[in-house]
């Protein structure tokens, strides 16, 4: 829950109940309740939205292989290493190299005064 533990949502509740006081406390609550009742509306019609929406194809999903917390990276790692190509990759030839040529003796290598 948001990564509060249960003291700590106890010290929260506390303290608001202190910083509120017991006059503005029942209208605070009314209002909290308000906020909770929309929310669920809100998604409640959102759910029916898309169910409109998608029609009967929604009931034919399976969500459980749509599931992201089926998937152990270990086993997904494990079955990569294991699976048995029928033919190796194929590896891309190299790039011809440019011809060295070399210098005579004495001779000075080009430079160019643009460059630097």
């Amino acid at each position: 829950m948001l990564g509060i533990n249960g003291g700590e949502a106890i010290i929260l509740v506390l303290l608001a109940l202190f910083l509120i006081g017991p006059e503005r406390l029942p209208e605070y609550a009314e209002k909290l309740r308000q906020l909770v009742r929309s929310a669920k509306r809100y998604a409640t019609g959102a759910t029916e939205e898309l169910r409109e929406t998608l029609g009967p194809e929604l009931a034919d999903v399976d969500w459980r292989k749509l599931d992201p917390r089926q998937y152990d990276p270990r086993t997904i790692v494990r079955q990569a290493l294991l699976e048995d190509d029928d033919e190796p990759p194929a590896r891309p030839a190299p790039p011809p190299r440019a011809p060295v040529v070399r210098l005579a003796p004495g001779e000075r290598a080009p430079f160019d005064t643009e460059a630097t």
